[in-house]
């Protein structure tokens, strides 16, 4: 959806091109996605430890923990976060 490129920035852009990447990459942050989802109008939760969830108004959520020790999103995590950004219309740009 249009509107949601309007909203992202650079860095966001970037991100949502490395989440559609194939074969789906191991080196992501898992910050650039939660702030990508956030900017996307997703409300954050936070659970207990490293739990959190993050809600959007479209109906769907993205239910996860944090990675630890590293930063780096599992590579499920990634494909997880494609098929939300796919939900919401949201494609890389070229």
């Amino acid at each position: 959806m249009l509107s949601y490129l309007c909203e992202m920035n650079r860095k966001h852009k970037a991100t949502v091109r490395a989440i559609f990447d194939k074969p789906t990459r191991a080196n992501i942050k898992f910050s650039d996605i939660e702030k990508l989802f956030i900017s996307l109008g997703g409300v954050l939760h936070e659970g207990k430890g490293s739990a959190i969830r993050i809600s959007f108004p479209e109906g769907t959520k993205y239910d996860q923990h944090r990675p630890h020790p590293g930063k780096e999103a599992k590579r499920y995590q990634v494909e997880d976060a494609r098929k939300i950004l796919e939900f919401l219309g949201v494609e890389p740009d070229e």
